[in-house]
């Protein structure tokens, strides 16, 4: 699986965004502090393979909606041969509001997001972001993780901003030092 991901890398790197899919501790890290136990609607943006997913279902209350938006169909063939049952679809993260609805949910209480924001120009973040906010619940949760060198990039700084100008309240995690690359977890509160 990490070899597949690394050659997706290779064809499409800013699609996929990482060379290696995230780490446990970084999945256990995205779950922590956003009231997963206690969330009705969660949809997770770029699973990738799954890296995320596994923590997530092992957390979610039972009959909470749950579904997934991948862009990359290499990858999601790949998610969908280790999570047959969850809910995925090929589509972009700017769909989440129609793809909420055919679900037959009304607003999302948690988004937990693999994206590779570092890599995205700034109208795509700003595309992303305002689906996003306007699939999440007033007091909803985002959490995403950051590259520690993709801080260093003009797109990772402005997308920090981005997140603490749009969201009512912002945090960060420590750093997760066993991710290749080392990551850390914003955490947003709508």
């Amino acid at each position: 699986m990490g070899l597949k991901f690394f050659f997706e890398f290779l064809r499409h790197p800013i699609r996929t965004g990482a060379v290696a899919p995230s780490s446990r501790r970084l999945a256990r890290e995205m779950v922590s502090g956003v009231d997963i136990e206690n969330a009705s609607v969660v949809v997770e943006y770029g699973p990738g393979t799954g890296a995320f997913t596994g923590e997530i279902l092992s957390r979610l209350k039972p009959g909470a909606l749950f579904f997934v938006i991948e862009k990359n169909p290499v990858l999601l063939a790949e998610f969908r041969k280790r999570f047959p049952r969850v809910r995925a679809y090929l589509d972009s993260v700017e769909n989440v509001g129609k793809l909420l609805r055919e679900e037959g949910g009304e607003a999302v209480d948690l988004v937990i997001c693999g994206l590779p924001w570092a890599s995205f120009t700034e109208e795509l973040q700003n595309r992303f972001i305002d689906a996003t906010l306007n699939a999440l619940r007033e007091g909803g949760r985002f959490a995403t993780f950051a590259y520690l060198q993709g801080l260093l990039l003009p797109s990772g700084r402005a997308f920090r901003r981005k997140l603490k100008d749009r969201f009512s309240s912002v945090s960060t995690s420590p750093v997760v030092w066993r991710n290749l690359p080392p990551a850390f977890v914003y955490r947003g509160v709508k």
